[in-house]
C-alpha cells in the first residue's frame, strides 16, 4: 500500500471512529471492513455489510418477541454456528486473514474478536444488545437481563454461556495457570477499544513476521483512534525508519518528544531526533 493510499484510508477510517464521533454511534461492522481495505483496497463493503444485515434478519424471525435472553441467545447460535457453521480457526489462529471481516463472512472462520464483533452486530439488529469484553487473550461478550444479571457469550465456543469459572478454565489453558482471573477482566469495553483489540491482533502478526510494511497502515489505523497515544507514534517512527520513510520518522518523534518530554527513554530518543536531523541535513 503506497504512502498516499495509507494517508486516505486512515483518513476513511478517522471519519468512521474520530473523537468527533461518539462513541455508541460508531459502525462496528462499517470500521472493520475499512480495516480490511489495508488489504484489500478495492473491498465491496456494502455487500459484506449486507450480510451481516441478512443474518440479523434470519435471527429475528427465530427469536421470540418477549425478548427473552436465553431464547435470544439460542437463535443466534442456530444461525449463525449451526446453519452457517461459523467456527474459531484453531487450525492457523495467527492467520491475518481471522482478523479481515469479509474473509470471517467468506471463510466462516475467525478468532474471538472477529466472531464476537459478528455476533454483536447481528444481535444488535436484531434487537438484543450486547457489549464487549476485554478479557486478556480471550474476547467475550456480555448481556444485560431485565434484572441486571450478566450473561457471558463466547462466539470462539459456539456461542456458549460462561461462568466466571469457566472464564479462569480459559484463561490456565491460555496462560498455563499463571493468570489469576480478576474482576476488571470482565468489565464491559467500548466500542472503540473493540477495533483496536482487532488492530493490535493485527499488529502483532505483522511484527512477529517482520512485516513492516503492512505494520505501518495498522499503526496509522490505532492513531486514527487514538491520535495522542505516545507509544503508537514512537512506534510509527521505528516502522517509517525502517521502511525508508526518513522525515515522517523525524516528525513522530520530534511529536513523542512533545507528548512525553519526561518519558524514560526522552534521551535517548532526541539523541535519534538528532542524528536524523543530521542526516537529512546532507540529503538537501
Amino acid at each position: 500500500m503506497s504512502r498516499s493510499d495509507s494517508a486516505a484510508l486512515a483518513q476513511a477510517f478517522a471519519a468512521l471512529v474520530g473523537q468527533e464521533v461518539a462513541d455508541e454511534r460508531i459502525d462496528l461492522v462499517r470500521a472493520a471492513l475499512t480495516i480490511a481495505r489495508s488489504e484489500y483496497p478495492y473491498l465491496d463493503s456494502a455487500k459484506y455489510a449486507a450480510r451481516i444485515d441478512e443474518l440479523a434478519r434470519r435471527v429475528k424471525r427465530l427469536a421470540p418477541e418477549s425478548g427473552d435472553a436465553a431464547d435470544c441467545i439460542v437463535a443466534l447460535n442456530r444461525v449463525l454456528f449451526e446453519e452457517d457453521q461459523f467456527r474459531g480457526n484453531r487450525a492457523d489462529y495467527y492467520d491475518p486473514r481471522n482478523s479481515f471481516l469479509n474473509d470471517v463472512l467468506d471463510r466462516k472462520l475467525g478468532i474471538p474478536i472477529t466472531l464476537a464483533l459478528i455476533y454483536m452486530e447481528v444481535a444488535k439488529r436484531a434487537g438484543f444488545p450486547l457489549v464487549g469484553v476485554g478479557m486478556p487473550g480471550h474476547f467475550l461478550l456480555k448481556h444485560y437481563d431485565v434484572d441486571g444479571r450478566e450473561i457471558l457469550i463466547d462466539p470462539f465456543n459456539r456461542g456458549s454461556i460462561l461462568t466466571p469459572s469457566d472464564c479462569q478454565q480459559r484463561l490456565d489453558e491460555l496462560y498455563g495457570g499463571q493468570m489469576r482471573l480478576e474482576p476488571q477482566f470482565l468489565m464491559a469495553v467500548n466500542r472503540r477499544q473493540v477495533l483496536v483489540r482487532l488492530l493490535n491482533n493485527l499488529r502483532s502478526i505483522y511484527l512477529t513476521g517482520r512485516n513492516f510494511r503492512k505494520a505501518l497502515p495498522i499503526v496509522d489505523l490505532i492513531l486514527a483512534i487514538y491520535p495522542r497515544s505516545p507509544e503508537d507514534v514512537k512506534q510509527r517512527a521505528m516502522l517509517r525508519w525502517s521502511l525508508g520513510q526518513s522525515r515522517g520518522a523525524l516528525a513522530d518523534l520530534e511529536d513523542y518528544l512533545k507528548m512525553s518530554p519526561e518519558a524514560s527513554d526522552a534521551d535517548e530518543i532526541r539523541q535519534t531526533a538528532t542524528s536524523m536531523r543530521r542526516m537529512l541535513a546532507t540529503m538537501n
